[in-house]
C-alpha cells in the first residue's frame, strides 16, 4: 500500500499542523474548525447535517477502528467539509462493519487529514475559539489564504444546503406529526416514527401549509449554523404556537426561542460531544447528554417560557417550556445518535403534549 501524501492544516490565525491526506483527494478544503469529544459514533457525527460548513476534529485518539455501516448513517450524505484525526485505523474490526472509514470517506467525497496532533489543536481551539481553517496537499501559503478567505458560519443560511427538496413520509405511528427539516437526523425520525406517521417538510414550508395537514404535533429538527440566518423559520413557528403542540431539538430549540422573542449568541467553541452534564431543573436530576451546536439561547431573553434544563459545564440554557402554549425544546440531542439515552423521555413528553392537544 502506497504511503499517503503529506498534508497540512492551516488555521486563519497562522497555526500550522502537519499530517497526511486521507479520504477524498483534494488540494484545498476550508471550513470552520471545531472539535468533538465522542469516543465512538464517528460515522453518526460525520453524517450529521448540523456540521455543514465545518471541519470536524476528533479528540479521541483512534478513529475508524470499527469501520462503517450504512445502518449508522444519519443522512444520505455527509455535509461537513472534512475531518481531522490523530490516528486513522487501517484495520477495521467489528461484525457490523461493511467497509473502512478511509474508503467510505473517499466514496462520500469527504477529505481528511490524519496524523495531526489533535491534542495541541484542541487546546488551541479551546483558547482561540472555533476558527476558519483549510487543509490539503497544497502549499502552506495557499492553505493560509483559503483559511483567511473562509467566511465561517455567522450570518450564513446553512440550512438551505441540507434541507429536503420536497416533503416525504417516515414512520408508521398512530398520530400525525409534521417535522421541519432543518437538517434532520435519521435517529430522530426513528424515535418519532414510533409515535406517529411523520411528514418531513422543507425548512421553507409556511405555517399555513403545515396547519393544512392537520397534524397532532410539529417537530423542529436540529440543523447547522446561525439560527438568525434561517430565513422565515422563526416567523413560521410563531404562527404555529398555540395552534398545535411543538417540540424542538438543537437548532429547533433556538428557532423556537427566537419565535418567542428570544435572542441567540455564538459560543466560543461550541458544544460537540457525548458526555455533557445537564441538570433538569424540575427534579435536580443530572442527565449525560449528546450535543452538537455552536449557538445558544441567551438566558433571560425568552419571555413567556421557563428554563427547564441547564448545562452544568458553563450554565448555558439547555431547555425551555412555554407557560401559555403547548411547546417546549431542548438544546441537546435526546435521540442519542451517538450518545447516552438519559433524555429519551422527552419523546414521551411530546406524545403526552399531543395527547392533551393545543
Amino acid at each position: 500500500m502506497a504511503e499517503p501524501p503529506e498534508a497540512l492544516l492551516v488555521l486563519a490565525d497562522g497555526e500550522v499542523f502537519e499530517g497526511e491526506a486521507v479520504g477524498a483527494e483534494v488540494a484545498v478544503t476550508s471550513g470552520e474548525v471545531v472539535f468533538n469529544t465522542v469516543l465512538t459514533g464517528y460515522q453518526e457525527v460525520i453524517t450529521d447535517p448540523s456540521y455543514a460548513g465545518q471541519i470536524i476534529t476528533f479528540t479521541s485518539t483512534h478513529i475508524g477502528n470499527y469501520g462503517v455501516t450504512p445502518l449508522d448513517d444519519e443522512a444520505h450524505r455527509p455535509a461537513c467539509r472534512g475531518v481531522v484525526v490523530r490516528d486513522l485505523a487501517r484495520r477495521r474490526s467489528n461484525w457490523r462493519s461493511d467497509d473502512s472509514l478511509d474508503a467510505w470517506l473517499r466514496r462520500a467525497g469527504v477529505p481528511g487529514i490524519a496524523g495531526v496532533d489533535t491534542r495541541r489543536l484542541t487546546r488551541h481551539l479551546r483558547d482561540a475559539g472555533a476558527v476558519p481553517g483549510a487543509f490539503g496537499t497544497a502549499d502552506e501559503d495557499s492553505l493560509l489564504a483559503a483559511a483567511r478567505a473562509e467566511p465561517g458560519t455567522d450570518g450564513v443560511d446553512l440550512v438551505a444546503s441540507v434541507t429536503c427538496a420536497a416533503p416525504y413520509l417516515s414512520g408508521s405511528g398512530p398520530r400525525r406529526v409534521v417535522a421541519y427539516d432543518y437538517g434532520i437526523k435519521a435517529t430522530m425520525l426513528r424515535h418519532l416514527g414510533g409515535l406517529a406517521t411523520v411528514e418531513v417538510v422543507p425548512a421553507s414550508t409556511s405555517a399555513e401549509e403545515v396547519l393544512a395537514r392537520a397534524p397532532d404535533g410539529v417537530f423542529l429538527s436540529n440543523g447547522p449554523g446561525d439560527p438568525a440566518a434561517v430565513t422565515g423559520a422563526s416567523d413560521a413557528i410563531a404562527r404555529l404556537l398555540g395552534r398545535v403542540p411543538v417540540f424542538g431539538i438543537c437548532l429547533g430549540h433556538q428557532l423556537l426561542a427566537a419565535a418567542l422573542g428570544g435572542s441567540t449568541y455564538k459560543l466560543s467553541f461550541g458544544h460537540h460531544g457525548g458526555n455533557h452534564p445537564v441538570r433538569r431543573v424540575a427534579t435536580g436530576a443530572v442527565e449525560i447528554t449528546s450535543q452538537n451546536h455552536n449557538y445558544a439561547v441567551a438566558e433571560g431573553s425568552v419571555d413567556g417560557a421557563d428554563v427547564t434544563h441547564v448545562n452544568l459545564n458553563d450554565g448555558v440554557v439547555e431547555g425551555i417550556s412555554c407557560r401559555d402554549v403547548p411547546a417546549f425544546s431542548v438544546q441537546y440531542h435526546p435521540e442519542a445518535g451517538p450518545g447516552p439515552h438519559d433524555a429519551r423521555y422527552l419523546f414521551a413528553e411530546f406524545e403526552d403534549l399531543m395527547e392533551r392537544g393545543a
